[in-house]
């Protein structure tokens, strides 16, 4: 996949019903061990595909809030998150019987716990990667693009 050039894929969206376009919150988990910069991906329970962790708005927290519940229930994962987000992707959420197009904001979160146990580790696998190879690894355009070009330096808390 050539990630130099602006790719967004067309999602067809109609009022009303199930197929309004949703929001969801994600967490773009980092670290820095031995000086290189590592992005935590975890699989998708139904298909196993890469992704970051992600999930639904949440009654009486932020979305920056949201997304970091996210990185813990899916991924295992704690730390400090930014209020700011990076940036956003789409994709289509596959429903028994339905799609439900999503537009998921994107929040960065500096990892500073691991822990060995989590809501979802049953049901998920996570993976430690490099920005390149996480950008590899996601099929969203709009993502791969956010984590091939992630500076933590850019990072606002």
């Amino acid at each position: 996949m050539d990630l130099s050039e602006p790719v967004a894929r067309p999602m067809k969206l109609l009022s009303g019903g199930k197929r309004d376009v949703r929001t969801q919150f994600g967490a773009l988990c980092w670290r820095v061990r031995d000086g290189k910069l590592q992005i935590l991906l975890v699989t998708t329970r139904r298909t196993k595909r890469w992704v970051v962790p992600k999930g639904w708005p949440v009654d009486g927290a932020t979305p920056a809030e949201a997304a970091a519940t996210e990185a813990f229930e899916e991924a295992g994962v704690t730390g400090r998150v930014s209020d700011y987000p990076l940036g956003i992707f789409t994709y289509t959420k596959e429903l028994e019987g339905d799609d439900l197009p999503c537009v998921v904001a994107v929040f960065p979160l500096r990892v500073k716990k691991v822990h060995k146990t989590w809501p979802e580790a049953s049901e998920r696998s996570r993976r430690w990667v490099s920005p390149r190879k996480a950008a590899r690894l996601v099929h969203e355009p709009e993502l791969a693009r956010m984590l091939l070009h992630f500076d933590p330096k850019s990072v606002k808390v």
